[in-house]
């Protein structure tokens, strides 16, 4: 069985978990890897993605993260991003809405600046929606 190792996730505006945990899947920008306690030091980039966290008691957390990376250290795994949102706190209508307004966004666009810009927030909305249809 797992050992529980430390754990925090922390937002620009808050720390958003702060537990002891026996397993924490990361989204990396060069794919998913799996955190246990004891894992070999590594600094990785996050992408946007769902992080799922098995908590101590056996639990499950899945919270959609944005930018950032993640510090596996002796002392645990600390993940610094740019948007941390549980998944059980987001509605699938008001994702869905944003995504349309995206899309629009995207037509409207007068220069190619807006219209990447514009694209790349459609391209984490859908990130976004598919974690949440999950």
């Amino acid at each position: 069985m797992a050992e529980p190792f430390s754990f925090e996730l922390v937002s620009p505006e808050r720390l958003v978990l702060s537990e002891a945990c026996l397993s924490v899947v990361v989204p990396g920008m060069d794919g998913f890897f799996t955190v246990l306690k004891d894992h070999s030091p590594v600094i990785a980039s996050i992408a946007p993605g769902v992080l799922e966290a098995e908590m101590e008691d056996g639990s499950k957390r899945d919270i959609y993260v944005r930018g950032g990376f993640a510090d596996v250290a002796a002392s645990g795994l600390k993940v610094l991003v740019e948007q941390a949102l549980p998944i059980e706190d987001l509605d699938h209508d008001k994702v869905a809405k944003l995504i349309t307004d995206a899309e629009e966004d995207v037509a409207d666009a007068q220069s190619d600046d807006i219209r990447n810009e514009a694209e790349l927030r459609l391209a984490r909305l859908q990130k976004l929606q598919s974690a949440v249809s999950k």
